[in-house]
């Protein structure tokens, strides 16, 4: 380790056993694609079950990897020495599709997301037929409707195939304006409450009590400047600015546009008045001064 940055160097991999602590989908993806060089067997135990991580192992052995992975935890590797070229489809990206449905949630409008693959999103889709919500889900799409309000849901963070940590603070939004009080006990990351000040600035009833967040629910969001701190808080922010009676300003765009493209246009595509201009305050001076890109 060298001024923060980890500075490696092999003359080859060997096979090993590996046991994560951790369910980490990072972790598993490295750990097996450096595993396709080592010599010998790799076995990882206790890894991530994530749809990616499937998306991954297929898209390697397309390659010429030798890899046996049945969903059990348990991901076996054996060594090759070349990987040649090939064609791979990535799969659907189920946290966008998660953030648009609970748009259309929140707003009460009606929502359709297409070319998905529905038992990618089971635990949010079971979270929705909780809260109330009205919704069909078909072969390769799901819709939302406009219905009732809400009810409260209660909720905790897990690796999958349990609710993903990249959707609380989405599905915490929703909640604010849902009839009751909601519980959500995030147990994957730490610190991951950042959006929750930004939030209650525009009406919420967020109480952070260590790892939970208690969740008042409230009539309707009022429209704020706000700062996303993170990716999924910033499409959090937007949800309830969307919601929000009034014009609500989301700083830091970036953070956005890293994990959705071209959400403006999507969403103006529903319907949503939504435009994206640069500020001088991203660079901490001021307020907006002209039109700038879509993510």
């Amino acid at each position: 380790l060298v001024h923060g940055a980890v500075h490696a160097t092999t003359k080859g991999l060997v096979g090993s056993r590996i046991y994560l602590d951790f369910p980490s989908v990072g972790a598993t993806e490295n750990l097996m694609m450096a595993a396709v060089f080592a010599k010998g067997e790799t076995v990882l135990e206790n890894t991530a079950r994530e749809p990616e991580i499937f998306n991954l192992v297929e898209a390697l052995r397309s390659m010429g990897a030798s890899i046996e992975a049945d969903g059990t935890g348990v991901i076996r590797i054996s060594g090759v020495d070349t990987l040649h070229s090939a064609s791979s489809r990535i799969i659907p990206d189920r946290i966008e599709i998660c953030t648009y449905l609970l748009a259309g949630v929140a707003t009460g409008g009606e929502v359709t997301v297409t070319d998905i693959i529905p038992n990618h999103i089971d635990s949010l889709l079971a979270k929705l037929e909780e809260a109330g919500a009205s919704l069909r889900v078909e072969e390769n799409q799901v819709t939302v409707y406009p219905g009732e309000r809400i009810k409260s849901v209660s909720l905790k963070t897990l690796p999958y195939p349990g609710f993903p940590t990249d959707l609380q603070p989405q599905i915490m939004t929703a909640l604010c304006l849902a009839q009751g009080t909601s519980v959500i006990q995030e147990s994957v990351f730490q610190s991951r409450f950042l959006h929750v000040s930004e939030l209650n600035k525009m009406g919420a009833k967020i109480d952070i009590q260590s790892n939970s967040a208690v969740i008042t629910g409230v009539e309707r969001f009022t429209g704020a400047d706000v700062v996303a701190t993170d990716l999924r808080a910033g499409a959090a922010l937007v949800i309830a600015g969307l919601a929000a009676g009034d014009t609500t300003m989301v700083y830091h765009l970036g953070h956005i546009c890293r994990g959705y493209e071209a959400m403006e246009e999507k969403l103006r595509h529903l319907g949503a008045r939504v435009q994206v201009i640069s500020t001088e305050k991203e660079n901490g001076k001021g307020g907006p001064t002209s039109s700038g890109p879509s993510c």
